[in-house]
């Protein structure tokens, strides 16, 4: 159960991250936002990482005007992108401590958050996808939802769709955007999550 000090932390994790994701807003497919998603994820759990995509999506969009029906996908979306980071895989610390070995745990780490932000970039595409492509392509074209067709027919149409609509621009620009993003400000910024833990991990 979260304490009251752990619930001001997601609200003022939450504000951030509505901050960092309007002044990205519109710009290519750059959602900078992710990388405090994984980070605050990977330190306080698929919990709260869950809960701070939700409120970060809600509270952007109330603060720029941008609710529409793509939001609770974006908000679920970016739930689990937090979520994810949470359930990563985790290395206890050896019971002996060096420089060399907590050097190599910190690049690993950092190399598991990036390679997890590349993928949950593409797959976060992919859902928000779904709320669009069978409604704003229209009938008759090659990547077109076709009701009652063959659900391999779909399939393939929707990864045509996703493939030249956002698979090769929008997402990969995102995936950049996050693995640069956790590389430069990563460490420093799991450092100041962890000293701020407030609880143990759920």
């Amino acid at each position: 159960m979260y304490t009251a000090k752990t619930v001001a932390l997601l609200g003022v994790l939450s504000a951030v991250g509505a901050a960092v994701r309007i002044a990205g807003a519109g710009v290519g497919g750059v959602e900078a936002v992710f990388v405090l998603l994984i980070l605050a994820g990977r330190v306080y759990g698929a919990r709260f990482g869950f809960l701070l995509g939700l409120l970060t999506i809600a509270v952007s969009s109330l603060l720029w005007g941008g609710f529409g029906p793509w939001t609770p996908f974006q908000m679920f979306a970016c739930g689990w992108v937090g979520a994810g980071a949470g359930l990563l895989p985790r290395w206890q610390n050896a019971t002996r401590q060096n420089s060399s070995g907590q050097r190599i745990r910190a690049t690993r780490e950092i190399l598991l958050l990036a390679a997890y932000g590349v993928v949950a970039s593409y797959l976060f595409g992919l859902v928000m996808n779904l709320w669009f492509w069978p409604f704003a392509v229209g009938s008759g074209t090659d990547i077109s939802y076709t009701a009652g067709a063959d659900p391999g027919q779909n399939l393939a149409s929707f990864a045509l769709y996703s493939l030249v609509t956002s698979t090769l621009t929008w997402d990969t620009v995102r995936a950049i955007t996050t693995v640069v993003g956790i590389a430069l400000v990563g460490p420093a910024v799991l450092a100041a999550l962890r000293r701020a833990r407030l609880s143990p991990r759920r």
